[in-house]
């Protein structure tokens, strides 16, 4: 897992949810603040039960899949734009976070619970769903809040998923207006699953694009690709949107 290099961490603002650990049904929840490196770092014991992570960035990273080539990226391009690499538990492609762009949730599911699905991609459906509703409520009426979907089936992918996380859609991903807007990826073993998601509300997944190792008409049509994802709302809606989430949980 490579060092992240970046801005000086932000100022904590308000919390996302009420407190640093709290309850919402049958989850228990924590609100950690921490560099990337150190969420995806040691992941916080689940104690055998339910637990949702709320997980705020202080910086911006590439955060890459766990059998993602870092020499997808380019390390200079990577060091001039202040940005460090970091390589996360669960598969997937890369994605871009940064301090208010996304809301970004990783929950522990226990063997054995009504959740654990033991089809991979059908274990995903019930948080996909989670994320529509929180979504719709989010953004009222709205010609995007009637075009809100949740990927059922096989997953689609294109020259360019394996590399970058929305230029793909997987089981229980959701996409608003044809955009992909939430990402998940998973990792298992005998004690039960973690399932990583990511709402993405700025268009900054576009600038991977530009990180790439490569040419730059590799680089073009890799953002072109990435053009349209995300919901390109402010950063105000990362707050209402993570509190919408956690009430949807089952």
């Amino acid at each position: 897992m490579g060092a992240v290099r970046g801005t000086r961490p932000r100022a904590r603002r308000r919390p996302l949810i009420p407190q640093a650990s709290a309850q919402e049904g049958g989850w228990r929840v924590l609100e950690r603040h921490a560099s990337p490196a150190a969420l995806h770092g040691e992941l916080p014991d689940p104690e055998g039960k339910r637990l949702v992570c709320v997980c705020v960035p202080s910086v911006r990273a590439v955060v890459i899949g766990s059998a993602q080539p870092a020499a997808d990226f380019d390390g200079e391009r990577l060091r001039s734009s202040g940005l460090g690499l970091v390589r996360r538990r669960s598969g997937g492609g890369a994605v871009i976070v940064a301090p208010e762009l996304q809301v970004w949730v990783d929950l522990f599911v226990p063997s054995g619970d009504v959740l654990a699905e033991p089809d991979v991609g059908k274990s995903f459906y019930w948080l996909g769903d989670a994320y529509a509703g929180a979504i719709a409520r989010v953004l009222g009426q709205s010609s995007e809040s009637a075009a809100i979907e949740v990927h059922r089936g096989r997953a689609q992918s294109t020259p360019w998923s394996k590399v970058l996380c929305y230029a793909g859609l997987g089981a229980g991903e959701v996409t608003v207006a044809g955009r992909k807007v939430v990402g998940m990826s998973q990792r298992r073993d005998r004690s039960g699953a973690w399932i990583h998601s990511m709402a993405v509300v700025g268009p900054q997944q576009g600038e991977l694009a530009d990180l790439l190792a490569g040419t730059s008409e590799h680089r073009r049509a890799a953002r072109a690709e990435l053009e349209e994802t995300g919901l390109r709302h402010p950063g105000h809606l990362v707050g209402p949107l993570t509190g919408e989430l956690l009430d949807r949980l089952p």
